[in-house]
């Protein structure tokens, strides 16, 4: 444990808390008062779009959802806190294309698994992909992960304007349509602008 930096030992010879678990405190707190200020977001963006909306940060080479908010209309997508998805696949890319090259490198395998026939199938696409995001400022998958589901995902980011994570609209692909999913785009996007705005994100690139 002290070689880990779980513990560390004191100057009397007794033991304390080490770096490792201070680090973790203090990635848990700003993880906490991210959803807080995300849940009343997140729950304004879920009544305007009537579909599921989610929050997701990055933990480890994965995307995990963080909050969420369900629109009470029986037909809806399903989310469920703590389900972890791959970041080169779907929404989660939107995670993945603003981090550093050295990490999109260790996140993206040169053979991506076919998760369902509209994932990309090839490393190249899926790098192609993360430059249009980075430039369009969203994403949208189109059933890359999950069958007749479309999704719309955009950053959030810190006062370092560094992107901690992610607001993610999905709706049935069946009733999002070209103008249904304009909507979903202006409104994801604006809530995440506005999250970020909160996490004090004043705009500058």
């Amino acid at each position: 444990m002290e070689q880990r930096q779980i513990v560390k030992r004191t100057s009397d010879g007794t033991y304390g808390l080490g770096d490792a678990m201070l680090i973790l405190g203090i990635t848990a707190s700003s993880q906490t008062d991210m959803i807080r200020l995300a849940t009343p977001i997140l729950e304004d963006l879920c009544q305007r779009v009537n579909e599921t909306v989610q929050l997701r940060t990055i933990d480890g080479t994965e995307a995990i959802c963080i909050a969420k908010a369900e629109p009470s209309r029986d037909l809806r997508v399903h989310a469920n806190v703590g389900r972890r998805r791959p970041l080169y696949a779907g929404s989660p890319k939107c995670l993945l294309a603003f981090q550093s090259s050295r990490f999109i490198e260790e996140c993206v395998p040169l053979t991506p698994a076919a998760i369902t026939n509209n994932t990309p199938r090839t490393r190249g696409a899926i790098l192609q992909e993360l430059t249009r995001i980075r430039r369009q400022g969203y994403c949208i998958s189109r059933g890359e992960v999950s069958d007749h589901q479309v999704s719309c995902a955009a950053p959030v980011r810190t006062i370092s304007a560094s992107v901690v994570a992610t607001v993610h609209t999905v709706a049935p692909a069946f009733r999002t349509g070209d103008s249904e999913l304009e909507h979903i785009i202006r409104l994801t996007t604006d809530a995440a602008h506005r999250l970020s705005s909160a996490l004090g994100w004043t705009g500058d690139a």
